[in-house]
């Protein structure tokens, strides 16, 4: 009986710090550096949720830029609706990485590409996040471009020694094509011959210079390597590597327009959508509560218990929620109540053919695990193939779904047992309490 109640205090404080951190929402904030040690830390800040949930776009607006495809002379205009899809994905992809997963990017017209970007207000602002073109180019000192993005294979960041001295170096290695490999070498001639002494290779990232390293062999290889020198040498050379690795680009792509839209719901269509699901919410624990009477309660609790534990978790990481998201919530929602459904049904089975509550709680868990367990993991490799896949709001949507799947089925297979373990302890062993 003691044991039972220490559980039931300990059930009551966790419920109610998630729901705390459920309204005001906690965070983790950026790594900062302890005027006092000189060491890093990291602030644990508790802030209104809405500091951690990014609405989408359908909810609260935000940005739409437009670009257009500057085709080079040289260029195959048979080729364009290929190169444009690639760019297309490119920057979905560089859309992807910064955490813009509900930002979506489409091919208007001919030569233009469409990126819409929710909850940036500021158009330019959004430019700046979503980054450069990426535009590579090797260029000598009379301006000759030697080889641009086209022959580049990948770029990948590195910290390993480029040198006999052994140190290590923050780096971005260069695969080069083998049209690549051959412009370089032709390249590396042409700049040793010089005799005024701009014996470098100049390379450019959409036409501004960011590295100038001097030739001083013919380079014949797969691979070169750029080296930064800056104080944040490390950061730089990641960011180098991505957005080169994303946006290896046979043209560039210029700004044509910038514009901030607004939400196609509006808060006040959020708020009445959060009305609607707060009612089928309670209508759905009125139900359990009208059948299952006892355990129907005991499903509340972990319901809100759950519900709670999302809240933190969206806000936790940040998750861009518009209406898919919405969608995939409410789906786990019908999951959770559904595994308990079926626990619960167990029991009372158990308990019509005489088993005692203790055996019979054991018993329906056990029988009903196989099953729950089965429909979620089929749900979440759904889930998952859709975050591999997918683009957009589709992946809006299979974050909070795989989110929700895991979270319902860690609550409502251990809170539920906890409590009906608990009542059990407390003695409530009234067969009608259970429905039997």
């Amino acid at each position: 009986m003691k044991k039972s109640v220490i559980t039931l205090v300990i059930v009551v404080l966790v419920v109610a710090g998630l729901l705390f951190s459920a309204i005001h929402g906690i965070y983790f904030e950026n790594a900062k550096t302890d005027e006092a040690t000189g060491e890093p830390s990291v602030d644990y800040v508790i802030e209104p949720v809405s500091k951690g949930v990014v609405l989408g776009l359908d909810l609260v607006g935000g940005s739409e830029i437009t670009y257009e495809a500057v085709i080079p002379a040289d260029y195959d205009e048979a080729e364009l609706p290929e190169g444009m899809e690639v760019a297309r994905t490119m920057l979905q992809q560089r859309l992807d990485s910064l955490g813009y997963t509900e930002a979506s990017c489409y091919v208007s017209g001919e030569r233009r590409l469409v990126v819409e970007i929710p909850s940036v207000e500021d158009p330019e602002s959004a430019v700046q996040q979503l980054g450069r073109t990426a535009v590579v180019s090797f260029v000598d000192a009379d301006g000759t471009v030697w080889l641009t993005g086209a022959e580049i294979a990948d770029a990948e960041y590195e910290n390993t020694a480029t040198d006999s001295t052994g140190i290590l170096r923050p780096h971005v290695r260069l695969d080069l094509t083998a049209e690549g490999r051959k412009k370089l070498y032709e390249a590396s001639v042409k700049v040793l011959a010089r005799t005024d002494g701009k014996n470098y290779l100049a390379i450019q990232l959409d036409g501004e210079q960011i590295s100038a390293p001097y030739v001083n062999s013919t380079l014949d290889n797969d691979s070169v390597i750029i080296t930064v020198n800056a104080e944040n040498a490390e950061d730089e050379a990641r960011y180098l590597a991505n957005i080169i690795s994303a946006g290896r680009l046979p043209f560039e792509l210029m700004t044509a327009k910038q514009q901030t839209i607004g939400a196609s719901l509006g808060e006040k269509s959020l708020s009445t959508s959060l009305m609607a699901g707060l009612i089928g919410l309670v209508l759905v624990m009125l139900f359990m509560i009208v059948v299952y009477r006892l355990m129907g309660v005991i499903s509340c609790v972990a319901l809100v218990t759950y519900g709670a534990l999302f809240a933190v978790a969206i806000s936790l990481f940040h998750v861009n929620l518009s209406l898919p998201g919405i969608a995939g919530i409410i789906l786990t929602v019908g999951m959770a109540v559904d595994a308990n459904v079926i626990i619960f049904e167990r029991i009372k089975e158990e308990l019509r053919m005489g088993k005692t509550l203790r055996f019979a709680v054991e018993s329906g868990y056990k029988r009903a695990l196989l099953a729950i367990v089965d429909a979620n993991v089929t749900t979440m490799i759904a889930g998952f193939v859709l975050l591999w896949q997918g683009s957009g709001t589709i992946l809006g949507f299979a974050t909070t779904l795989l989110i929700g799947v895991a979270l319902s089925m860690l609550v409502m297979l251990v809170m539920t047992k906890i409590l009906l373990k608990t009542a059990v302890g407390l003695k409530i062993t009234n067969p009608k309490l259970y429905c039997v």
